[in-house]
């Protein structure tokens, strides 16, 4: 089998994302495991290797070389002079870096000439700035990319997947924007993503909305009347899905180890539980594109920038992911060539 191709860019050039590449690239196995392209500045790469306190050699390529390239290369393309980067500051100059590298990123993967994204942290104050015009980089990418289906950040923790129905809207519209569909989307999105990683059928549990999930009604009907329907048309489906668990134990199945997903209806009522399980180990998976996409859940750590103070595990959990997901999405292209 061969190895898949991961293109790693990195991140906001004021944060760690640097110094963090720089220590992936010394873990035990990684260098082993895929061909990794370098996308980005080679100053950049370097002063990330200095941040780290480590030597990082170079094998820059040329873009028609993209297709066929082996080991660890880089391909070199000028995004910022090193007189604008500054640590641990937003600047529309390292916005644009973040911009430009991912852009190039996902032209080498639809030429069909990697196979999965990494990229490190990015600030997203930086690149608005820098004309993000989007909500977010996930909807930024879906656009470059002209992708018109469901799509929607998911967060890992280990092998623990978390979907929501609503994401970044006010707790109080939340009940009025839960609907069967958008269930449905979100246990299939999480379905998906699992068996694009290597899980053959996925164990999905869907959270209540309402305390006790709302004990017959008596605290709210959102469960009777809108989320077991959606979860009895999922199971229609063949999805190994059950719900709906009250919110404040759900996570205690997951933590054991019964399920591989949960299925949320507002933003914290999973952010809350995955980031206590293990905040510095999570990554954010950009589910529903076309291409395998992933990033350490964690920010730019202004705090800590340039300090050799970054801590690898969620970059390595990202990276161990989507060399899953790369491995799944090159099989599955060789076989409709």
């Amino acid at each position: 089998m061969s190895r898949p191709r991961i293109v790693i860019v990195p991140g906001d050039p004021s944060g760690i994302g640097p110094e963090l590449v720089a220590k992936l690239l010394i873990q035990n196995g990684v260098k082993e495991a895929a061909n990794i392209l370098l996308v980005g500045d080679a100053h950049l790469w370097q002063r990330g290797a200095e941040q780290a306190k480590m030597e990082l050699e170079l094998t820059t390529i040329s873009e028609d070389q993209t297709a066929y390239f082996t080991g660890c290369a880089h391909l070199d393309i000028n995004t910022i002079d090193p007189k604008d980067v500054e640590v641990a500051k937003v600047t529309v100059a390292s916005g644009t870096t973040a911009l430009r590298c991912l852009d190039k990123a996902m032209d080498l993967a639809v030429a069909g000439n990697v196979d999965g994204i990494l990229f490190a942290p990015f600030n997203k104050a930086a690149m608005t700035s820098a004309g993000l015009n989007a909500e977010d980089e996930h909807r930024y990418m879906a656009r470059y990319l002209g992708f018109k289906g469901y799509h929607s950040e998911i967060n890992v923790l280990d092998d623990l997947m978390t979907t929501r129905v609503t994401s970044h809207i006010g707790l109080k519209d939340v009940a009025a924007n839960i609907n069967e569909q958008g269930i449905f989307r979100a246990v299939q999105l999480a379905d998906q993503t699992l068996q694009r990683a290597g899980k053959t059928r996925p164990s999905i549990a869907v959270a209540a909305l309402n305390p006790h999930a709302g004990d017959n009604g008596k605290f709210g009907r959102e469960e009777i009347d809108i989320i077991e329907p959606a979860i009895r048309y999922c199971q229609s489906k063949q999805m190994n899905v059950s719900g709906p668990w009250p919110s404040d134990t759900v996570f205690l199945k997951a933590k054991r180890g019964e399920v591989d997903a949960v299925v949320t209806m507002y933003h914290d009522q999973g952010q809350i539980a995955i980031k206590l399980l293990g905040f510095e180990r999570g990554v954010t998976v950009a589910g529903g594109l076309p291409l395998p996409i992933a990033t350490p859940a964690h920010g730019t750590a202004f705090d800590i920038a340039g300090q050799n103070k970054a801590n690898v595990s969620a970059i390595r959990q990202a990276f161990d992911l989507l060399l899953r997901m790369a491995t799944t999405h090159s099989e599955t292209n060789r076989k409709t060539v």
